[in-house]
């Protein structure tokens, strides 16, 4: 009995090397790196939660939300929104197509929430009663509720939707084929969700008038928070997808690069849509605020940095890229359009955030809530890691039919 418990770690958990052997494959540079970081992050969240908020952070009375919001939840949740926009054009609009990406979407998704609300827990001063939401205290009139109940049912069917290759990973074939029938739906429900808490974390700025820089405030900040959220999460699996096809190249045995190309220019094609829209949108906001005279000030010049370098600049180059068949250039504004929309959501959190106050007052975050939020990126990074180099993620397990 122990031995084939032993033979089933091994096989299942060690990729079938002994303990030896596995330590020493992964005894590499950028395993040492990961390491460093998730080790300095573990020590600060350590020293948070016997310390408390004060000596770990910046934060203050007027910088009550800092880097740990900003980035982690913020940044983290837009760049997890591959499951959305991969969710709603292969079940809702058939684009069968891309069927091969919406695994790695859904996964991306799934660890992005996961590892949102694990650092968000060192954010908040009572964390252990996150729960609490769920059950003991519901409250209907605050937009934090809705996205706290969100959080907790898009992780939900993110688990649902990734269970299919957990299952076919443990060789359960009804349980698999239970969760594949299941799945699909709690894809079209995960796009209702996520479409909503994505424009709720935009809503929840709406209370700061008067703090938040004119030319970022607007009554259309949820809406332009979704569809920043949507061209965050095609660029997302531009990115994700360039980077695993050259990592993980070994599990794409039939890949065919021509195919490749023509689907990644296809996903530059809805990114430069949906960012025309958001230009257009922010044009008539500029103008409907009459908001033109702070253009030619230090912040307007930032807006205009954010705005000509990385919205109209990405939909620019992602439409002569598709004109002229450049998939290589798609891929590289991929980077640039994800670059964009975090410092979207830092300009918007920290940076155009109590713009009247002076600099000298103004928050910066400690080494230790950098530190922190590099560990957990390195923690998400190893889990994809782990989980794809063992799932059929990548590819279509050759045991099973097709899940999509």
């Amino acid at each position: 009995m122990a031995q084939n418990t032993n033979s089933w770690f091994r096989e299942k958990i060690l990729l079938g090397m002994t303990p030896r052997d596995y330590i020493i494959s992964n005894f590499n540079f950028g395993n040492l790196v990961a390491g460093a970081f998730i080790g300095l992050g573990v020590g600060v969240m350590i020293y948070r939660l016997i310390f408390g908020l004060g000596p770990s952070t910046n934060l203050s009375d007027n910088y009550p939300w800092g880097l740990w919001i900003g980035f982690d939840i913020l940044v983290g949740i837009a760049l997890a929104a591959p499951g959305l926009t991969l969710g709603t054009a292969v079940h809702l609009f058939g684009m069968k197509e891309y069927h091969h990406f919406v695994r790695p979407a859904i996964l991306s998704s799934l660890l992005g929430y996961i590892f949102a609300v694990f650092a968000l827990m060192f954010d908040l001063g009572r964390y252990y009663r996150i729960p609490y939401l769920l059950g003991w205290s519901w409250g209907f009139a605050s937009i934090l509720f809705l996205i706290g109940w969100h959080f907790f049912l898009y992780i939900n069917i993110c688990l649902i939707e990734w269970a299919p290759a957990l299952f076919e990973w443990l060789n359960l074939r009804k349980v698999r084929e239970f969760f594949t029938k299941l799945a699909i739906w709690a894809t079209i429900f995960g796009v209702i969700i996520a479409g909503g808490h994505q424009s709720a974390l935009g809503g929840l700025y709406l209370v700061a008038p008067g703090k938040l820089h004119p030319l970022w405030y607007s009554m259309l900040l949820p809406v332009f928070f979704l569809l920043s959220a949507i061209f965050a999460g095609i660029s997302m699996v531009i990115v994700e997808s360039t980077i695993t096809h050259k990592v993980f190249k070994r599990q794409l045995q039939h890949f065919d690069q021509a195919k490749f190309d023509r689907q990644t220019i296809g996903l530059g094609k809805a990114t430069a849509s949906a960012l025309f829209i958001y230009l257009i949108l922010k044009i008539f906001d500029l103008a409907h605020y009459n908001n033109w005279g702070y253009i030619n000030t230090p912040y307007g010049y930032w807006y205009l940095v954010e705005m000509l370098g990385f919205v109209l600049l990405p939909a620019f180059l992602f439409t002569h890229a598709a004109r002229k068949g450049k998939a290589k250039l798609v891929r590289f504004t991929g980077f640039l359009t994800a670059l964009g929309v975090i410092l979207n959501r830092l300009n918007v959190s920290i940076i155009a955030y109590n713009w009247q106050i002076p600099a000298s007052q103004k928050y910066y975050p400690l080494w230790s809530e950098i530190a922190l939020s590099l560990g957990v990126v390195a923690m998400l990074v190893v889990a994809y890691r782990f989980i794809v180099n063992r799932m059929a993620i990548m590819y279509d397990h050759p045991d099973y039919e097709s899940a999509h």
